[in-house]
């Protein structure tokens, strides 16, 4: 394909992205298809001779898009908010259409120093202190894994040098709560720790990590001679984005020298907002933390900023030095490739960079304000109608309720919650995610797509309303 070839089927591209988003809320929002559907009208080979970009468009609406789960839709209330904000699709577009890569300052420049700039701009909003250093990485998952990975080399006096986890004596133990992510578990086993050396912490009513159980399970690793080495806290848990006491957890982590990571994923874009800061009190004393601006903040997914507060243990873990990399200017310059796992990085700072600069602070600010005045007004339908439970404290914009009729507890009672959320996802006006709660089944409502507003929470309450009774 050639430039001029590029340039007009990329207007196509554009007016169909745009004409999409125009009329995604006429779609229903969860795939209407069977396993194996989609499948089944692609070819099982690759096309001898090339094929015109016409062929594709065509199989993109007859194919592609009905089988697609539209996150992007006013009525998306499953999972969490992934958006895609059009400026953000726009930086992404420039990213690959540039096709740069960081391997290293001097391989791209501009990719380096505007990650630096983004990452420090969105230090600014969310309120932390200058002794913070961001990157971007792709997702928490990754950044969980690098912080324990720090942690882990942090504990054994950079073991890494020498024999690795093999050469240590006692083992090292992770601490996290009931209601962290399955990416802290994962991370653990990646990074070596093995699954009997992660402590899962139990919670309280809010479903928030009790520190004194914390203290208590740390104490007792140690009187058993194990090594305590990294507490995982969350902001913002998956169910129920519950606030785990970072001050609290904070101080168990500094009486024990523990590496001290705060999921906050999802909830951290939140943290743009100065009244919800409490959320995360005392997270100055934390050593890493992860804010996905792909979800909540509504930056093109992946964009996940992880945060350190001594870059040094990050760079002495993941630095890398080939010679084919090396240049006069590396003692004045962040070498990104030594601030995660990859070597290569995609140039994802423009997406944050167009994002911010369209939208102002607070433009994104009033879009969030917007989403947890809906999750409240919700919430208060929910509680003043009878049958109807919210089960945990809605902190954010996200719900956990359940319709409990009377007479149905226990596995009836799971039947019933899993049949109406069914019912309101096959009926494709609206997207909603099961999930269990203290060994229940209950439905996460969770508000935040760009297009939502409350009109699109409202009709979901009716649809709620409808299907609980069919």
């Amino acid at each position: 394909m050639d430039p001029e070839s590029f340039r007009q089927i990329g207007h196509q591209l554009i007016d169909y992205i745009a004409d999409y988003r125009l009329k995604v809320a006429n779609l229903p929002v969860m795939a209407q298809a069977e396993p194996g559907a989609i499948r089944a009208q692609l070819p099982g080979t690759p096309p001898e001779s090339p094929e015109t970009f016409d062929a594709i468009f065509q199989d993109l609406d007859k194919v592609i898009v009905p089988g697609l789960s539209h996150w992007q839709h006013p009525n998306f209330f499953g999972y969490f908010p992934s958006n895609a904000i059009l400026s953000s699709v726009l930086g992404d577009y420039l990213s690959t259409g540039l096709g740069v890569l960081g391997l290293s300052w001097q391989s791209s420049p501009a990719l380096s120093e505007l990650e630096e700039v983004t990452t420090d701009w969105m230090r600014q909003m969310v309120g932390l202190s200058e002794n913070w250093s961001g990157v971007i990485q792709d997702t928490a998952s990754t950044s969980t894994l690098v912080a324990l990975m720090c942690a882990r080399e942090r504990t054994t006096n950079f073991s890494l040098a020498r024999g690795g986890l093999q050469s240590e004596e006692r083992p090292l133990i992770v601490y996290a709560s009931t209601q962290s992510h399955s990416s802290v578990d994962k991370a653990a086993l990646l990074a070596g720790f093995g699954r009997a050396n992660v402590r899962l912490i139990p919670t309280d009513e809010r479903y928030a990590i009790r520190p004194e159980a914390l203290a208590a399970a740390i104490e007792e690793d140690i009187r058993n001679g194990l090594t305590p080495c990294a507490v995982v806290a969350t902001v913002g848990t998956t169910a129920t984005t519950a606030l785990d006491p970072v001050e609290a957890i904070a101080k168990v982590a500094r009486k024990h020298n523990l590496w001290l990571h705060v999921d906050t994923a999802m909830a951290g874009s939140a943290m743009i907002l100065p009244e919800c800061r409490w959320m995360w009190q005392g997270i100055e004393e934390a050593d890493s933390l992860v804010i996905n601006a792909h979800k909540w903040l509504g930056v093109a997914f992946d964009c996940s900023l992880y945060y350190v507060r001594d870059p040094q243990h990050l760079v002495r873990v993941m630095g890398t030095n080939p010679s084919f990399l090396q240049s006069a200017v590396d003692d004045k310059v962040k070498n990104l490739r030594d601030w995660g796992i990859p070597l290569g990085r995609r140039f994802r700072a423009l997406k944050l960079w167009c994002l911010i600069r369209e939208q102002g602070v607070t433009g994104l600010q009033d879009r969030l304000r917007r989403d947890m005045s809906n999750a409240n007004w919700l919430a208060k339908q929910i509680e003043a109608t009878p049958k109807w439970r919210i089960l945990a404290p809605v902190s954010l914009q996200t719900l956990c309720v359940r319709h409990e009729p009377d007479g149905l507890n226990g596995p009836e009672l799971d039947k019933h919650t899993q049949a109406w959320a069914a019912r309101a996802n096959a009926s494709g006006h609206a997207y909603l995610t099961p999930a269990t709660l203290d060994n229940q089944w209950m439905v996460r409502i969770s508000i935040g797509a760009v297009p939502t507003e409350r009109e699109h929470v409202a009709a979901l309450w009716e649809l709620l309303q409808r299907v609980v009774k069919e």
